[in-house]
């Protein structure tokens, strides 16, 4: 039985890392035709209803009303860090970089959760965590350079901050969703439900409340199911059946590697030889970082 359920771990993993390898590019195609708060509006509101029917479907419904005042308060702040902002920096800083760049950089949350836990969770990381940490940042640094690192410059350094300071944002939600008890798949779909209603507003607010119509939308929609919603599904249940949380966490680190042959396939973007060295030092860092014990649960990381 425990064979049958590693298995399935591993399953449910390599569907999850197949589908983030894939959004760097989906995201660049759907900016393409449509501009980042429609992207939010219509990737957020599929990923709601993609999760809603996972909630009905498997009867956790009638837990929403067990849930007390706080949680649900919880909820909407966490909704609001993400996906509203977390996604509405991160979709802003891909229209502005070219994917290569953006996804790497994205992937330094890690980096940015040992730094934000020294002051929120009284984490002390070391030498050794401080040296990882120089060696993501050096990586960070290289990507930054688009190329040209000779005659070191950072391009578009409002994207490449843009991209840097959506990392921080998931690091800032991941440390308080930690912190919440309520079932996963319920916190998820309370999440998006929150989302949806912020990024409405923002839509009638700033005179984008409608629905484009071109492919830009059924890559949103794609974005919706495969980045935000059904994947972070199917992430929890690799890690429910998994045997190691630890084992099938490290598997998550093929993903920035994978979606650069993606982004090679799919948007021909010539790839830099730094953008592959810059990831490979930025992978370095993290798991350096883990081997130094900082005394954080990595476990359950979601890395893209």
């Amino acid at each position: 039985m425990t064979n049958k359920n590693s298995r399935i771990s591993f399953i449910f993993a390599g569907f999850t890392i197949l589908f983030w390898s894939t959004v760097a590019s989906a995201f660049k195609l759907a900016l393409q035709q449509i501009n980042f708060i429609h992207l939010l509006l219509i990737a957020v509101i599929s990923s709601c209803i993609s999760i809603f029917l996972i909630v009905l479907f498997t009867g956790k419904i009638k837990e929403l009303k067990f849930l007390s005042a706080k949680e649900v308060f919880y909820s909407a702040v966490l909704g609001f860090l993400n996906p509203y902002l977390y996604y509405l920096i991160l979709f802003k800083a891909y229209s502005i970089l070219p994917a290569q760049i953006a996804q790497p950089l994205n992937f330094t949350w890690p980096v940015m959760l040992v730094l934000l836990s020294i002051p929120l969770l009284k984490q002390k990381p070391g030498w050794k965590g401080l040296l990882a940490l120089l060696i993501s940042f050096s990586g960070v640094l290289i990507i930054s350079s688009q190329g040209n690192i000779r005659n070191f410059r950072i391009d578009q350094p409002f994207g490449v901050f843009l991209a840097l300071i959506s990392s921080l944002v998931w690091a800032a939600f991941w440390i308080f969703n930690m912190m919440q008890k309520t079932d996963d798949i319920i916190k998820l779909f309370l999440n998006f439900l929150f989302a949806s209603v912020y990024i409405i507003l923002t839509c009638a607010f700033t005179g984008n409340l409608y629905v484009p119509k071109n492919p830009g939308s059924i890559y949103a929609v794609y974005i919706g199911l495969f980045e935000m919603g059904i994947t972070f599904v199917l992430w929890l249940k690799a890690l429910q059946f998994s045997e190691s949380t630890a084992k099938v966490s490290n598997l998550i680190y093929i993903t920035p590697f994978l979606s650069l042959i993606i982004i090679r396939l799919v948007l021909k973007e010539n790839i830099y030889t730094t953008s592959v060295i810059g990831l490979i030092l930025i992978v370095t860092g993290i798991l350096l970082q883990r081997l130094a014990s900082v005394k954080m649960n990595f476990n359950k990381n979601r890395l893209k």
